[in-house]
C-alpha cells in the first residue's frame, strides 16, 4: 500500500474539519469558526505583509482541502468542512491588533453574515459547487463582517 493512497485522504479531511471541529454534533460551522480566535491572536503578531501571506496560503490550502473533502463526502459543502469558516473569520479580523472585543465581536458578525449569505456569498454558495466556491462564500461573508466590525470599533472606541 502506497503512502499516497488517495482513497483515504485522512490528512485533507482533518484539515478541512479544522482539526476535527467540523465533526461537532451541533453547529459545526460555529465550532469551526472558533479555531479562528487563537489563529487571529497568533497572526496579529505578524507584519501586515506576513499576515497577508499567511492568509493567502491558508486560502489556497482551504480551497484544496475543501475540494478534496467535498469529493470524498459527495457533497461540495458538507457540514464537516469548516476550514472555510476559519478563512472567512480571518478576513473579518484581518490586520487588526488582537483584542478580545475585536475577536468576539468579529466572531459574532462573521457568523451572522455567514448565515445570512448576502450577495455575492449566496451566488458562490449556489453556483460554485467546488472547493473554491465553498471558501469564497465565507470570504464574502468575512468582508461584510469586517466592515461591520470596523464600524463598531470606530464608533465605540
Amino acid at each position: 500500500m502506497s503512502a499516497h493512497n488517495t482513497d483515504h485522504p485522512r490528512l485533507w479531511l482533518l484539515l478541512a474539519a479544522n482539526g476535527g471541529l467540523g465533526y461537532a454534533p451541533v453547529a459545526p460551522g460555529t465550532f469551526g469558526t472558533l479555531a479562528g480566535i487563537p489563529l487571529f491572536w497568533l497572526l496579529s503578531r505578524l507584519s501586515p505583509t506576513g499576515f497577508t501571506l499567511a492568509w493567502i496560503l491558508l486560502l489556497l490550502l482551504a480551497c484544496y482541502c475543501s475540494e478534496r473533502a467535498g469529493r470524498h463526502y459527495g457533497v461540495a459543502d458538507d457540514g464537516r468542512i469548516v476550514i472555510d469558516e476559519l478563512v472567512g473569520y480571518l478576513v473579518t479580523v484581518a490586520l487588526l491588533p488582537f483584542s478580545w472585543s475585536a475577536a468576539l465581536l468579529g466572531f459574532g458578525f462573521f457568523r451572522l453574515f455567514d448565515i445570512a449569505k448576502l450577495p455575492p456569498a449566496s451566488w458562490f454558495d449556489r453556483e460554485m459547487k467546488n472547493g473554491v466556491g465553498v471558501v469564497l462564500d465565507d470570504v464574502a461573508a468575512g468582508i461584510y463582517a469586517a466592515l461591520a466590525l470596523r464600524f463598531c470599533l470606530l464608533v465605540f472606541s
